[in-house]
């Protein structure tokens, strides 16, 4: 009888033909959760219409880094790049008014360019949607050169003195009875409009000024005016222009401007119902107050916020996806002699990463709630949306920053270099964190207004003993966050009512650390609500069971600083408590293998992370020729001439 070789001929190629058609399974497999996973994060069916355009775009060699670049070139490139955004744009004035679109765009263009996520939302949003929204005095008021990008647009508003306090401002638009004009002055050095991007840079340019408007000198309040900086020739008569010392991050042409009885023409003024002028310099207004006509001639800043916190959330998912694809390539030694690992299998570094992770997407799932919130609100709603648009920027933000310094961390010496696409992100997310009104004072107004203007509503939760809620329970951590924020809201409250009376500040200094605490948690628990819910929505069960292990992580690690008002307050056991580090540890140990599958459903463009080297398996010092000239020289080979 004759024993057959345990593997034959035949045997051996079924196994490996099995063997490839079990990777090609597993490949489509992971393939159709990303897929799954991106369209919960990209707006499901709405992806193309308002993703698509822009992440085509920056796939384009237009949008590759340009290294070796002074700062001044980097900003006419900005401006080159801000043309080809205007052609991919379609009709520019029908992008100002779709905020979904207009915050996407923020959120791929800050990937590759910090400088011109910038300059989109001013020439975008606070320009042309002022002048957009605001026209209604002005029958038929032409923009299309502005559309067309012939000239481009600009807006000041903030000046040296007045940043936050923008309704103090000095700059004066006096009514002229004779001409029905107006006549724009800048009459202190203070009032200088401060930061905007007016310099020749990017060629003609006009502006929609903030001023106060004066009639036979009676002072009406603020509005806006558009005026022209520049044409072809330079800067129009009367407009003074500086430009600003380079700033942190990717460098804007931020200038100081200032007029001298700079004439205006009658159409100049930007009127709606919060503020008409007859032709006699009679006022109409719907609005009782000039603060009131204020905030709504500076509306667009809300959408604003929106367009910023997409361009810091763009930047901290490309990050982050960098980083782990460069720990997923990068390899170092391991516990044996000889043996190599890649980074990733250390849960020192996968560990943070995957924080991150769960964090970008929170964040993002935030992010598409609120801007649906915001171009779905009605008169009825729109204060209380506009404070959850101030948090939620704030909140990204300055989550952003935190991932993108993890992350630039986490690729050592390589995240150092500019041209491995990371090293620039924290700094341009740090003018997000300052534009559109400063993460802090925003908070402070959002904080002052929710101590008793917000109510915090509890869960229902079916009566099980307390010792019995497992940490793995979506519905019972969410629960905690809920109280969580309570609990600030009461000692915020208490601080209150127990400040110095007849203090207004210090009663409000008394109460500010626990507001901006209660501030802090309604955004987590906000995004964990949006995250919740777009776990549930998941059709791939796979994508579910991810998205819900990483909402566990996310909440997890919001809890961990509550974890002893909640013990002291009965919403929590002390096993609990102990608990939370074990389940933490399972819960990233689950995700580890998954998390290449997890950054790569952020659906950065294949064309801009092949330009990357750390993000496609390089190294800056691997490029072609740099060892192999080297080494020739070393060696002798080369003659001394090609030395």
């Amino acid at each position: 009888m004759t024993v057959q070789p345990l593997y034959d001929k035949d045997f051996l190629e079924a196994a490996s033909e099995r063997s490839r058609l079990s990777i090609e399974r597993e490949a489509a497999s992971v393939s159709a959760r990303r897929r799954a996973l991106t369209h919960l994060l990209f707006d499901g069916g709405d992806r193309a219409r308002v993703h698509g355009a822009w992440r085509d775009l920056i796939a384009t060699e237009g949008f590759r880094y340009r290294p070796g670049l002074s700062p001044a070139e980097r900003v006419r490139l900005a401006y080159s790049r801000l043309r080809l955004v205007n052609d991919a744009a379609g009709d520019a004035a029908e992008l100002a008014f779709d905020v979904r679109r207009l915050s996407a765009l923020h959120e791929w263009t800050g990937v590759v360019d910090g400088g011109l996520c910038t300059l989109a939302s001013i020439h975008y949003n606070l320009f042309l949607g002022s002048l957009l929204d605001q026209s209604a005095g002005t029958t038929g008021r032409d923009v299309s050169e502005f559309t067309s990008m012939r000239r481009t647009g600009t807006f000041l508003c903030t000046e040296l003195d007045h940043g936050n306090d923008a309704a103090a401002l000095g700059t004066t638009a006096e009514f002229d009875g004779e001409t029905g004009g107006f006549i724009l002055h800048t009459p202190t050095p203070g009032a200088q409009k401060f930061m905007p991007n007016t310099s020749l840079a990017g060629g003609p340019k006009s502006a929609v000024v903030a001023a106060r408007l004066l009639v036979e000198g009676v002072d009406q309040g603020c509005f806006l005016f558009l005026a022209p900086l520049s044409d072809d020739e330079g800067r129009v008569p009367g407009v003074h222009v500086r430009e600003l010392p380079d700033r942190t991050g990717t460098p804007v042409d931020h200038c100081l401007t200032s007029f001298d009885q700079v004439r205006l023409p009658r159409e100049a003024l930007l009127e709606a119902e919060h503020g008409r002028l007859d032709q006699d310099g009679t006022l109409h207004s719907s609005l009782g107050s000039a603060r009131k006509r204020f905030l709504h001639s500076i509306g667009r800043v809300t959408s604003g916020k929106l367009c910023m916190s997409a361009g810091t959330l763009g930047m901290a998912r490309a990050a982050l996806t960098i980083a782990v694809r460069h720990a997923h390539t990068r390899h170092i030694s391991g516990p044996r002699l000889g043996e190599r690992v890649p980074l990733v299998a250390h849960r020192s570094h996968h560990g943070r990463l995957l924080d991150a992770t769960a964090m970008a997407y929170a964040m993002t799932f935030l992010h598409r709630e609120v801007v649906s919130r915001w171009a779905g609100h009605t008169a009825e709603n729109r204060a209380e949306t506009e404070r959850l648009v101030a948090v939620a920027k704030g909140w990204i933000s300055w989550q952003a920053r935190a991932i993108a310094i993890e992350s630039r961390e986490r690729c050592g010496a390589q995240g150092l270099f500019p041209a491995n696409g990371i090293s620039d992100l924290p700094s341009s997310i740090e003018g997000g964190i300052t534009a559109e009104g400063d993460n802090l004072v925003i908070w402070v107004k959002a904080g002052a207004e929710m101590i008793f203007g917000h109510e915090v509503e509890h869960d229902h939760l079916p009566h099980v003993p307390l010792a019995e809620r497992s940490l793995s329970e979506l519905s019972f951590l969410r629960a905690l966050l809920v109280e969580a924020e309570s609990a600030a809201q009461s000692r915020a409250r208490t601080a209150l009512r127990r400040g110095p009376a007849g203090d207004p500040l210090g009663r409000w200094n008394a109460a500010s650390t626990p507001a901006l605490e209660m501030v802090s948690m309604h955004a987590c628990r906000r995004a964990a609500d949006a995250f919740i819910d777009a776990a549930a929505r998941a059709a791939d069960p796979v994508a579910r069971t991810l998205l819900e292990d990483l909402c566990r992580l996310f909440m997890l690690r919001q809890l961990g600083g509550h974890t002893g008002e909640l013990l002291a307050d009965g919403r929590l056991t002390a096993d609990h408590v102990r608990a939370i580090p074990d389940a933490t540890t399972e819960v990233i140990a689950a995700l580890a293998p998954h998390m290449l599958t997890l950054v790569d459903a952020f659906a950065l463009p294949d064309e801009f992370l092949a330009a990357v080297p750390i993000a496609s398996g390089g190294r800056i010092g691997d490029e072609e020729d740099t060892w192999s000239a080297w080494h020739l020289r070393g060696s002798g080979a080369l003659e001394p001439a090609a030395r």
